[in-house]
Order: structure tokens, then C-alpha cells, then sequence
């Protein structure tokens, strides 16, 4: 999953639920790091959500860091979404 901003920010999460609690931050950047993010995601038909808000928070935390409890909700939602699409396909 990844989230983008004005500035080029992009952030990837991982979530298995028999390894972690929560979702993890595996790839986090700006500039050309956040395209390179975005390209994989297109390449590997992951879909993309867009929270201008959220990617802040995600942003400041560190690589491979679980995300906080007050972000269960909001990340809750879009993996939802996330599945949802995926079963389409």
C-alpha cells in the first residue's frame, strides 16, 4: 500500500497478521525514492491510496516500525478497500 502527497512522499506498508500486530512501514520516501514506490506498486498491481494526512504521520516513523495505535483505524479502512479491489481481480 502506499500514500502520496504535494510534496512526492510515498509510503509502503506490510501487515501479516501471524508475524505482526500491526501494519509496518517497509519503504518510505520522497522524490525519486517515492516514484520508484509508486512504480513497483503499479508493477506488482498493489493499489494505491491517497492521504495527504496520514503519509505525514507514516512518514515519521522509522523503517520496519509498526504503526501506532492511532493509526489502527484509518489503516484498518484502507486495507479493507485493499482487499475489496483485490477480490475483484
Amino acid at each position: 500500500m502506499e500514500e502520496k502527497t504535494a510534496l512526492n512522499q510515498a509510503v509502503a506498508l506490510y501487515y501479516d497478521q501471524e508475524k505482526n500486530m500491526a501494519p509496518v512501514v517497509v519503504a518510505k520516501g520522497q522524490g525519486y525514492i517515492a516514484d520508484t514506490i509508486k512504480a513497483l506498486a503499479a508493477e506488482h498491481h498493489i493499489p494505491v491510496e491517497e492521504n495527504q494526512t496520514l503519509v505525514k504521520y507514516l512518514m515519521a516513523l522509522q523503517l520496519y516500525e509498526e504503526i501506532p495505535p492511532q493509526l489502527y483505524q484509518v489503516v484498518a479502512e484502507i486495507l479493507a478497500f485493499i482487499y475489496r479491489v483485490d477480490r475483484r481481480y
